[in-house]
């Protein structure tokens, strides 16, 4: 999917509810998880004023120039290649939309409310992307651990707390059996994951593919339950900068196909719904495709003078942010509704698979290894 820069690109806002109303279980949110969440919404919202995140949010993001920046000997030990590199680090084995090799980006991926999720060797060898264990940099960045812990659980309390909101609104549309309860099946999972991730400088726009919107990470929906997104921070040389880029940001395409670049904001953290809790709402709480984009460089701004930053200001730029990847546990059952479609390659309307067995014919997609 592409997009012409010189198409008028709206921009719109998150709904956006406050933490103060969010732990309140006896308001009823529910127009506002409709407005963000439901058939006509975009598939987000945000949470403000929660009270310690943006410090959280600071110590972690700043981490990460300091990871990508180990010696590569160092980094080659914290990689997972059992866990297709969903444990520890990761660089250049994830395949982009274009079915390139993703090397624009670095991940590090770790469960920040368990290390060791289960010591049952069968489940560590049949879904080693979830039931592995924590890689820490302990000598190399002992920093990271407690920074990715703190925050990864802040951000899970939050969610745990939308998603008892969405099993109001969703309560009012359909009956609830205890198994469809989404807060119940992320409390109760073993399976969350956080992803610390990191932007490489751009240094030479004529290597990326500049006349798609999605070229820094290309369109997709999550395929689990919730995912908790912190705004990014922008840094040169291990100083922060204010983004010079407008163009940048995360895209939406609506439920009408129309591209939309959504907003919220620096000390909000954004929901976005993942496909597994459309599959358990029956479609009454649905996902988007969404895309980042990072940076226009100048090469690129005779297209869009108006959207490039100028100079020398996107050289050397460096973008750091933080996903929680809210999930069922891997044997959590999942029966793929007609009324939600999705993947339709895949053929999985009318059956039955655990979350495990749905991650892995979507890992086949994206990682050309298999454990």
């Amino acid at each position: 999917m592409s997009l012409s820069w010189e198409s008028t690109v709206p921009t719109v806002s998150t709904v956006t509810i406050s933490y103060s109303e969010l732990k309140e279980s006896n308001i009823d949110l529910s127009a506002r998880i409709e407005e963000g969440f439901g058939p006509n919404g975009l598939g987000i919202l945000s949470v403000k004023d929660v009270p310690g995140y943006s410090t959280l949010r600071q110590n972690l993001l700043r981490l990460a120039p300091r990871l990508a920046g180990l010696p590569e000997e160092v980094k080659r030990e914290l990689e997972d290649a059992h866990s297709r590199y969903n444990f520890g680090w990761s660089h250049g084995k994830e395949k982009l939309e274009s079915g390139k090799l993703d090397m624009l980006k670095g991940s590090y991926y770790a469960n920040p409310l368990q290390d060791v999720p289960t010591s049952n060797s069968y489940e560590i060898q049949r879904y080693p992307s979830y039931c592995g264990s924590n890689i820490w940099p302990r000598n190399s960045l002992p920093e990271l651990e407690g920074g990715f812990k703190a925050l990864g659980k802040l951000m899970f309390e939050v969610g745990l707390m939308v998603a008892y909101h969405c099993d109001q609104y969703v309560s009012k549309g359909i009956k609830q059996h205890e198994k469809q309860n989404l807060e119940k099946i992320l409390r109760d999972s073993r399976c969350h994951k956080g992803r610390l991730l990191y932007y490489f400088p751009a240094q030479d726009s004529s290597t990326q593919d500049n006349d798609s919107i999605s070229s820094w990470c290309g369109w997709h929906t999550d395929h689990g339950s919730l995912t908790g997104l912190t705004r990014a921070i922008f840094s040169r040389d291990s100083v922060e900068v204010p983004c010079p880029d407008p163009a940048s940001g995360l895209y939406i395409q609506t439920r009408s196909g129309q591209i939309v670049k959504v907003v919220y904001g620096e000390d909000e953290i954004a929901y976005q719904i993942g496909e597994t809790t459309a599959i358990l709402s029956s479609g009454y709480l649905r996902a988007t495709p969404h895309c980042v984009r990072v940076i226009i460089l100048q090469a690129f701004a005779d297209m869009a003078p108006q959207l490039a930053p100028q100079g020398e200001e996107a050289r050397g730029l460096e973008r750091s942010t933080f996903a929680l990847f809210m999930q069922p546990d891997w044997d959590q059952k999942l029966t793929f509704p007609k009324e939600v479609t999705i993947h339709e390659e895949l053929s999985l309307s009318n059956e039955v698979l655990t979350f495990g067995e749905y991650t892995e014919k979507l890992l086949n997609k994206y990682y050309d290894s298999k454990p």
